[in-house]
């Protein structure tokens, strides 16, 4: 990109989020001869450009986003980054994939009874969960360029015909009603997956564990007292946040062996009567944070076994209900029913601090993902929410100072925020 402002300027060319450099068009121009912070970032990507002010009067106090994609019917309700494509899911069981880095839309797909609660991908597979309870499997057809052809649903007919003729594989799910074990009897509300298995919650309370390579329900686990709200999986230990107010962790009995079944490990205690709706995890495993409907992001910091965990910050981070979370390094980021997206930076002891706040959407946000790939100093962020747009921002990382908000009614409410160190 060449720079009209500053023709002496060396350009830098950085990798954009999941793309390799070779195709890679986002640059970033910056001054070697003044020692003081730039202006402005300006990015370009193919045809659209960006510029983030840096001004002493905005900083790094305001975040703008870099686009709004429309196009879907429902509800944006979940997303995925897959390679060089963002995957977003709607409540109007559509599934639209997004290019990078140009941003548009480049193919569209999805089927079944009601919306699309939640989708994971995992090499050229895709697994979306529905409303209807069932989980779809689609793979990327190369030869068919890119076409995203569906393979399968879980349970699998396989499953079902050696299950179906015996009658201890069914289990009573409400009063004269009986459905086979593999099978989720309400929504399923979120999918994770790790090590050769895809785990699936949902709002009948049980958590399901299947195998990728055959596509077979390994277990059925009465998990929670409510509904399943959601799940993620680290260093073996799967955690399940669940509208009964708690997370809980799920372990191997002997790690060695793929097929030991998973047993409780622990107990991570929300607020009494408070609905959990999000859970995330550090790589290490070491943290684990929990999103509630009191606007609450609850922290907990697990011993080196993963046998027990002790709760390490509780801090009011939104005036309504937090949706969503995500990590990318040092910083989480939270969705909200207040329709803002807050920016935390995880300290030494495991709290969390705000550093800024993100604002722009027309509705709840609902789904939040972030790329790990550093872009100019910062990071892309993406959004889905309830106004049926998907954002996209970039985030700064500005560990120097936390944002001080003009007169932010959740100051009073920060003030009292537990941190324990």
């Amino acid at each position: 990109m060449s720079n009209s402002m500053n023709p002496s300027a060396p350009e830098t060319t950085l990798s954009t989020p999941l793309l390799s450099s070779s195709t890679s068009s986002t640059s970033i121009t910056t001054s070697d001869t003044d020692e003081s912070p730039p202006s402005s970032y300006r990015f370009e990507l193919q045809n659209l450009k960006y510029q983030i002010s840096n001004s002493p009067n905005c900083g790094f106090n305001s975040y703008r986003s870099l686009a709004v994609l429309s196009g879907h019917i429902g509800a944006v309700s979940c997303l995925a980054l897959c390679g060089e494509f963002i995957l977003s899911a709607s409540q109007g069981k559509d599934i639209i994939v997004w290019q990078q880095p140009d941003l548009k839309q480049f193919t569209k797909f999805g089927q079944g009874d009601g919306s699309v609660k939640a989708l994971v991908t995992i090499g050229n597979k895709v697994f979306t969960a529905h409303q209807d309870s069932r989980i779809r499997v689609w793979k990327v057809s190369r030869r068919s360029e890119n076409v995203f052809r569906l393979v399968d649903s879980l349970p699998t007919t396989k499953d079902y015909l050696g299950k179906f003729m015996k009658q201890s594989n069914y289990v009573q799910t409400r009063r004269h009603h009986k459905r086979l074990w593999i099978e989720h009897a309400d929504s399923i509300s979120c999918l994770a997956v790790y090590n050769g298995l895809v785990y699936s919650g949902s709002w009948d309370k049980t958590l399901k564990v299947w195998r990728i390579s055959d596509l077979k329900c390994l277990e059925s686990i009465k998990a929670h007292d409510d509904a399943i709200n959601g799940l993620v999986a680290s260093k073996g230990i799967v955690y399940s946040a669940s509208a009964d107010g708690k997370i809980k962790a799920w372990g191997k009995g002997n790690e060695g062996k793929t097929n030991s079944p998973h047993s409780l490990k622990g107990i991570l205690e929300g607020h009494k009567d408070v609905s959990l709706n999000s859970v995330i995890t550090t790589e290490d495993g070491k943290w684990v944070y929990g999103g509630s409907s009191d606007g609450f992001v609850m922290g907990w910091l697990g011993d080196e076994g993963f046998d027990s965990w002790k709760i390490v910050c509780e801090v009011k981070a939104h005036q309504m209900a937090v949706l969503c979370m995500c990590l990318v390094g040092d910083y989480l980021c939270s969705g909200s029913a207040d329709k803002s997206i807050g920016i935390w930076r995880r300290e030494g002891c495991g709290g969390i601090c705000r550093v800024g706040v993100i604002r722009g959407h027309e509705g709840p946000v609902k789904c939040l993902q972030a790329s790990g790939n550093s872009v100019g100093g910062g990071f892309m962020l993406y959004s889905g929410s309830l106004d049926k747009s998907l954002r996209v921002w970039w985030v700064p990382k500005d560990s120097s100072k936390t944002v001080e908000e003009e007169a932010s009614p959740l100051q009073s409410t920060e003030k009292n925020a537990m941190v324990v160190c």
